[in-house]
C-alpha cells in the first residue's frame, strides 16, 4: 500500500511541477515544494545568523510520542513523505528537521561536526517543548543521531538507525582528500555523475520512481550559487570523514534498532578506492552484524534485495517492520 502510494504521491507532484518548478533549483531549494508546512529555527553560529528549516507534523489522533527523522548527506526533508504519513497514521508527531548545511537549510561556511548539529537538533526539540523522542536516522542522519544520544541519552526513547553510513572508520581505508580538494570534485557533479552514483550505491534496481531525488541533487549545480553549495558539501565530507562514531557505539545507554538493506555498498569516498578497495569494505550484509554485537542493547533487522534507503526502495516492508518497533 505504502509502496504503490508513494510512487502515486511522487507522480502526481512531479507532472504538477512541485517538485521542480525548472531543470534549475536555488541552492536552498525554494523551487522545490515539501509535503508539509515549514518552518525555521533561528541559529547564531560562528557569529552569523543561519535558519534550520523543519517540518513539525502533528497527528489527527495522538500516541503522546514523537519521532524525528534526520536525513542522509545527498537528501533533506523531501524524501520523507512516506515515513511521515505512515508515523502520523499511527498517532506520533513527527520532527523533521534540514540540517544546517543541507535541503532548504542555510549552507554558511563554518565547522562542522556532528557535535555542533547535535546542539542544533537538541536546540529545536527545546523550542517544540519536546522533552524525549525517537530519533531516527538514515545514512549520515544515523552518524548524527549516534552522536545526538551519546550527548543527550535523556532524551532518546530509543535510536532507530536506517543504513547509517560510518559503521567503519573510513579514515583507515579511504584516502585523504583536503576539504579543498573535495570541493574541486563537487563542482564536477553534473545529473550524469549523481545518477550513476545512486544506481551502484543505492539501489538494488533503478526505477523511474526514484529520478526525482537525481533531478533534486543535479538541479542545485545549475545554480549560479552552487560554488557555495559545492563548498558546504565538501565541508560536510570533510566531517563524516574526519569524525567517526563506531568507536563509541559500545557507550550507548538507549535501545537501538538497526535496519540495513544487505545490499547497500555505500562508501564515504568510494570513488577514490580501486576496485579491490571498493569490493572489501561497504559490504552491509557483514558491518550489520558486527555493528550490531558493538551496541549493548540493538536490535538487528536485515532486508534482502534492498539497497541504502529501505523507505523508498522497500516502503512497504521498511514502515512496517519500523512501525512493529516502535
Amino acid at each position: 500500500m505504502y509502496n504503490k502510494l508513494c510512487y502515486l504521491v511522487i507522480a502526481l507532484l512531479w507532472s504538477a511541477g512541485a517538485w521542480a518548478q525548472s531543470d534549475t533549483l536555488s541552492i536552498t531549494l525554494e523551487n522545490i515544494k515539501y509535503p508539509y508546512i515549514l518552518s525555521f529555527l533561528p541559529i547564531k553560529v560562528e557569529s552569523q545568523d543561519v535558519r534550520m528549516a523543519y517540518m513539525d507534523i502533528k497527528p489527527v489522533n495522538s500516541n503522546g510520542k514523537t519521532v524525528m527523522l534526520l536525513h542522509g548527506k545527498n537528501f533533506g526533508g523531501y524524501y520523507w513523505t512516506n515515513m511521515i504519513k505512515a508515523l502520523n497514521q499511527k498517532g506520533f508527531r513527527v520532527i523533521v528537521p534540514d540540517q544546517i548545511g543541507f535541503g532548504k537549510s542555510s549552507k554558511p561556511f563554518i565547522h562542522y561536526s556532528f557535535h555542533q548539529l547535535a546542539v542544533f537538533n537538541k536546540k529545536l526539540l527545546d523550542t517544540l517543548g519536546i522533552n524525549k523522542a525517537v530519533v531516527l536516522g538514515h545514512s549520515m542522519g544515523g552518524m548524527l543521531a549516534t552522536r545526538f544520544a551519546l550527548m543527550y541519552p535523556a532524551t532518546v526513547d530509543k535510536i532507530v538507525l536506517e543504513d547509517p553510513i560510518g559503521l567503519e572508520d573510513y579514515r583507515t581505508f579511504v584516502p585523504y582528500q583536503s576539504a579543498e580538494q573535495d570541493y574541486v570534485t563537487e563542482l564536477k557533479t553534473s545529473y550524469e555523475s549523481i545518477k550513476k552514483y545512486y544506481q551502484t550505491s543505492y539501489f538494488t534496481q533503478w526505477k523511474p520512481a526514484y529520478d526525482y531525488l537525481v533531478k533534486i541533487g543535479a538541479g542545485v549545480s545549475k545554480s549560479a550559487d552552487f560554488p557555495r553549495y559545492a563548498k558546504v558539501a565538501a565541508l560536510t565530507f570533510e566531517m563524516i570523514y574526519e569524525q567517526p562514531v563506531c568507536y563509541e557505539f559500545g557507550l550507548l545507554k538507549v535501545p537501538v534498532v538497526l535496519f540495513t538493506g544487505k545490499q547497500d555498498r555505500t562508501i564515504v569516498g568510494k570513488a577514490l578506492l580501486s576496485e579491490e578497495g571498493k569490493a572489501q569494505h561497504g559490504q552491509y550484509q557483514l558491518l550489520g552484524p558486527a555493528t550490531a554485537k558493538k551496541i549493548p542493547n540493538c536490535k538487528l533487522i536485515e532486508f534482502d534485495n534492498c539497497g541504502h534507503i529501505p523507505h523508498i526502495e522497500i516502503p512497504d516492508v521498511f514502515i512496517k517492520s519500523l512501525i512493529a518497533n516502535l
